[in-house]
């Protein structure tokens, strides 16, 4: 089912027994594409705030900073896949809006920007899991649809339930899509404001049992109310500075560990970390400022693996 406005999702939710928290709610691995050929794209800058639009990388500070990710990942028990860049892919870094992953099935969205299709367009990455794992395929790039996964679409993994927020980067027809290749139970589908382009940098699910927002980037201001609906007194609202500093763009990596880039483990309010810590969360950070010039920051970096 999917549902468009505040009032239908909450009829469709209910009380929630509808829909308990039953499936694994968080990765088991994480698939990363390593920066070589990482650049701040004018392309991708046209329809990306975030993005420190003309600044340049330091190539040698990206590459350290991503390994740094891999041994975080690997020191709070994650196994890491990790992919080479290419040249003429500079918004490879942030593969979770090409590719991800729900019941053995490789999931390849369909991008926004041309530069960007050359990515989902990898053969290594394709046949890695086709192949070697022996995964199913679920293409939607040349469907006609705009759809860059978990990017514009946040999964509560937990309960089969997909947040998805309309924009340049996700459109009404990617989220029906999407909610069909991720066989969500139910898809709340919603407006962002025009500044906003990927929700997951608005809004984090961690391990079904509390969500990170920043309410004043969606539309409808009852939209936002009705997700923390789900989540009650687990629901840290993010003020501007943590939004800014791309605290909306943390993960969890099991039931206690959620990680955060360091820009915004530092900007979070004491109350917005005792919140996560009061539910049972340990929060962790690794310094990844030299990635996020591209305009995304750690739950970017990394295509799940389920």
């Amino acid at each position: 089912m999917i549902v468009s406005t505040a009032a239908e999702f909450r009829a469709a939710y209910g009380d929630g027994s509808r829909f308990p928290p039953r499936a694994v709610p968080c990765l088991r691995a994480a698939l990363l594409v390593s920066p070589h050929g990482f650049a701040v794209s004018p392309e991708s800058a046209t329809d990306n705030a975030y993005m420190s639009a003309g600044t340049s990388i330091n190539t040698e500070r990206a590459h350290a900073q991503h390994l740094g990710v891999a041994r975080k990942l690997l020191e709070l028990g994650v196994p890491v896949l990790t992919f080479p860049g290419h040249d003429n892919l500079p918004d490879g870094i942030y593969p979770n809006n090409a590719f991800a992953t729900a019941n053995r099935h490789l999931i390849v969205g369909s991008m926004c920007h041309p530069q960007r299709r050359r990515e989902t367009a990898r053969e290594d990455i394709r046949s890695f899991f086709t192949g070697q794992l022996g995964y199913g395929l679920r293409d939607l790039s040349g469907t006609g649809v705009v759809a860059e996964l978990t990017g514009p679409l946040v999964v509560d993994r937990a309960r089969q339930i997909g947040f998805c927020g309309l924009s340049s980067r996700a459109d009404r027809a990617g989220c029906g899509s999407m909610h069909e290749a991720f066989e969500l139970e139910l898809t709340f589908c919603f407006e962002l404001v025009t500044r906003e382009y990927h929700t997951n940098l608005i809004l984090a699910v961690l391990a079904g049992r509390a969500c990170v927002l920043y309410p004043e980037s969606f539309r409808d201001p009852e939209v936002p109310a009705a997700v923390a609906s789900v989540y009650g007194f687990a629901t840290v609202r993010l003020d501007d500075a943590e939004k800014n500093a791309f605290a909306g763009n943390c993960i969890a990596l099991g039931e206690r560990d959620v990680l955060f880039s360091q820009t915004a483990l530092q900007a979070l309010r004491p109350s917005s970390r005792a919140t996560l810590e009061a539910h049972g969360f340990e929060l962790h950070a690794v310094e990844i400022d030299e990635l996020e010039k591209g305009g995304g920051s750690l739950r970017c970096l990394i295509a799940e693996v389920f």
